[in-house]
């Protein structure tokens, strides 16, 4: 069962915009609250939207396939690991934070007293948040398809049929009932 027109339309509307919410949660997680871990959740609550609007199996083929999923929450971890390993290789610690104050990317200084924050500021930790949020995204989609693979869903073939099965009777009276009047 679907949430019907109003349903798959609020969430073709609201999905894109839970996924860019999250992903902004990711990006700003060094200087808002936030981070990897609650923008990866906000965006697997798009792909459970997802699921709640549409019918299982049409996701499934059309949209999500749970490999993609797999793969997303395999390529988090790797990053996650080799960003890592990384301050190994460049002669320090494990998650030595080796951007920091580097230039680059993620590499500008933080300035001294109150100020805004800077988005590329804090050296790996946007790397390392980013990972986490595409592992925590991949691993709670792949968690939520497992859990709708056991409802038993029915085919919007089947609902259709069992409508008109319902609505038949029904009718039927009504066309007995009108021609037993004079």
């Amino acid at each position: 069962m679907t949430l019907g027109l109003i349903g798959r339309n609020a969430g073709r509307l609201l999905v894109p915009l839970i996924f860019i919410f999250g992903f902004y949660i990711v990006v700003h997680g060094h200087i808002t609250p936030g981070g990897g871990f609650q923008g990866g959740a906000v965006i697997a609550t798009g792909v459970a939207l997802l699921l709640v609007s549409y019918y299982y199996r049409d996701c499934l083929e059309r949209f999500i396939p749970i490999t993609n999923f797999k793969l997303v929450e395999s390529a988090g971890l790797m990053l996650y690991i080799c960003t890592a390993l990384a301050g190994i290789v460049v002669g320090s610690g494990l998650l030595f934070n080796w951007l920091n104050a580097s230039g680059g990317l993620f590499g500008h200084p933080v300035a001294y007293g109150v100020n805004p924050g800077d988005l590329f500021t804090a050296g790996t930790i946007p790397i390392l948040n980013f990972a986490i949020g595409i592992e925590v995204f991949g691993a709670l989609s792949v968690v939520t398809l497992i859990m709708f693979a056991g409802l038993q869903e029915k085919t919007q073939q089947e609902e259709d049929a069992e409508a008109a099965e319902s609505a038949a009777p029904l009718v039927s009276k009504r066309k007995k009932g009108k021609g037993g009047r004079k």
